[in-house]
């Protein structure tokens, strides 16, 4: 055991030394735009990866202040810096099936910082005359190099999701973007670029929310001033069907000179009905006929949509019992932070007020749902909420001051924190992780990665791209932190998938049995083991759209050899847990999950 420890030790030590020496391939290509300078980075630099602490093989350690100045260890995870500059502020990210992610932040500032290829440029821009830099890239994973998209009208402030087939469907932004739709079709080489359809959005849609459905449809739900909701693409088996739906209660939410009902949180529910909630009301729509079917209660305490951003997910949907002709699952939404009424007024007048500090669960499948309250370790506006393959959330980014919008907060929160929705004692569910060093406010995004990580980027609080001069400089770097289930300690309960039995090229139907081959150092059948599958999100201001996160139902464990396992699971019943697409599934060991494994539903 002792000489499998110092194995596992050493090879988690070759695996850091890889990703903390790789360096973009990029950089010659497509070099740093000299229009739009860095004070702080420079060419040779700005395309490198490093940690932010002195002691590279600890995981979960990363310094924190100490009495001699030097690294002080604390447990918590660990932070590292992937870019110091990718040329644009991750302002809206999503993760691929192809292990790359599409990062893309807006076009009306004029030049970005990184050049376009072959000579492409933009001629419609409404900043300068001619723009050859691109505000959008694709990221790959593996290699943690990037290379340049080019984006046609202006994303600032869009939505997406990603449909059945794995293309991103991008909708709305601003300027002669707000109407557009956009599709970006994953690609292994590095010819793929998004394409701008003919077809429009039949209303303009600026921070506007989508969401996947059953059937494959994308609905694009509200806006600025725009208070109704659309699908992507128009159902053509209803005829009559309208091209706009008219969504009243978007227009009740929205509070005078501040709105507070943008970015609406979206959750399907296993019924097939949309939960839809606006500043502090929450509905249950049916949005094949256009009909609130119920209205939940009110949250308590602050306003929770944006400006006043606070975050939402629908906690992880337990489907063990869960069959064809089964009841439905329990449901819960969970929406932590946000701001009082008046705080983003406020801010713009120099005034920054405490950020909310509470959460609130609603299991919304009960009879009479109520809202449980819980209190944060700390105040928060502009957090980001994402579930982790364990089924805890990790809460980051954010202030504790102010309210979302250029100079609108203060006091950054550097600490993430992870939250534990089946702890039994509510005085243990929120844990205070390391703090990073880089603050995130707004326009900072974060997802999950199939290996366990979390991308964070972005941070744009100012009108323009401000470097120097200001308490919050744009941020254009790209890091990654590792929650504690990535520390070395953990590594001999970390399966790994090897593949599945079953379903044709991991295509997997709904309700199908089929089973999963892994290994595991340290794996015994009566442990915690769980089997999860999660819907990579676009995540924009705040709001992981379209993540959802299930637990499969187990059949029972198989020991093929001493390290060998195999473990056999029923799929998602319904297209209404899991509509059709693209998922990492992961298996959960004693806490510590694999390295997720993409499956299509369909």
């Amino acid at each position: 055991m002792a000489l499998q420890n110092h194995l596992s030790f050493i090879f988690l030590i070759i695996i850091f030394f890889f990703f903390t020496h790789s360096s973009s391939s990029f950089q010659e290509n497509y070099p740093i735009n000299p229009f739009f300078h860095h004070p702080t980075l420079s060419l040779e630099t700005s395309f490198g990866l490093e940690l932010l602490q002195t002691t590279p093989f600890s995981p979960d350690i990363i310094p924190t202040s100490s009495s001699s100045g030097g690294p002080t260890p604390t447990p918590g995870g660990l932070w590292i810096l992937l870019q110091k500059s990718i040329g644009i502020s991750a302002m809206h990210m999503q993760l691929l099936h192809n292990n790359k992610i599409v990062i893309f932040d807006r076009t009306d500032f004029g030049r970005s910082n990184l050049s376009l290829p072959f000579g492409k440029c933009r001629y419609n821009d409404e900043k300068v005359p001619v723009d050859c830099t691109a505000h959008s890239l694709i990221y790959d994973i593996a290699s943690n190099t990037f290379r340049p998209l080019m984006v046609q009208t202006d994303v600032w402030c869009s939505s997406a999701a990603v449909d059945p087939d794995g293309v991103l469907v991008q909708t709305g932004g601003f300027h002669s973007g707000a109407n557009k739709i956009r599709l970006f079709t994953p690609c292994y080489n590095d010819f793929c670029d998004w394409i701008e359809l003919r077809q429009n959005l039949t209303v303009r849609r600026w921070y506007s929310s989508d969401h996947i459905l059953p059937d494959g449809r994308i609905i694009i739900v509200g806006g600025r001033r725009a208070f109704s909701y659309e699908f992507f693409p128009k159902n053509p088996i209803v005829m009559s069907s309208a091209d706009v739906y008219w969504f009243q209660f978007l227009k009740e939410t929205s509070d005078p000179k501040e709105e507070n009902n943008l970015y609406p949180f979206l959750h399907l529910l296993p019924d097939g009905n949309l939960f839809v909630f606006a500043n502090q009301r929450c509905i249950l729509l049916d949005y094949m006929n256009n009909k609130i079917l119920k209205e939940f209660p009110m949250i308590p305490g602050e306003k929770r949509s944006y400006p006043a951003a606070g975050s939402s997910v629908l906690l992880p949907i337990d489907l063990k019992g869960v069959g064809n002709g089964s009841p439905l699952p329990e449901v819960e939404v969970m929406i932590c932070g946000g701001a009082n009424g008046g705080a983003y007024l406020q801010a713009r007048m120099g005034v920054y007020v405490a950020a909310s500090k509470t959460c609130g669960r609603l299991r919304v499948t009960d009879p009479d749902p109520q809202w449980v309250m819980e209190e944060m370790p700390m105040n928060r506006v502009m957090p980001d909420m994402l579930l982790l393959p364990t089924g805890d959330v990790l809460i980051l980014n954010g202030a504790s001051r102010g309210a979302a919008g250029w100079e609108s907060a203060e006091d950054p929160v550097l600490n993430p924190v992870l939250y534990r929705p089946n702890e039994i004692n509510p005085n243990q569910r929120f844990v205070v992780l390391n703090p990073t060093v880089i603050p995130r406010l707004y326009h900072s995004s974060a997802i999950l990665l199939p290996d366990g990580r979390i991308l964070v980027g972005g941070s744009n609080p100012h009108i323009l791209y401000e470097f120097t001069g200001v308490n919050y400089p744009t941020d254009l770097s790209l890091e990654a932190f590792l929650p504690p289930y990535l520390a070395p300690q953990y590594s001999e309960l970390r399966p790994s998938i090897l593949s599945l039995e079953g379903p044709m090229e991991n295509i997997i139907s709904y309700g199908q049995q089929f089973s999963i081959t892994f290994t595991a150092a340290l794996y015994h059948p009566d442990q915690d083991f769980t089997v999860t599958m999660i819907a990579p999100s676009f995540t924009t201001h705040s709001f992981a759209m379209n993540q959802r996160l299930m637990v499969l139902e187990s059949v029972g464990t198989q020991q093929l050899s001493e390290v060998a396992f195999k473990v056999t699971v029923y799929a998602p019943p319904t297209r209404n847990i899991a509509p059709p697409g693209y998922y990492m599934m992961f298996l959960v060991n004693e806490g510590v999950p694999s390295t997720g494994f993409w499956i299509k539903m369909k």
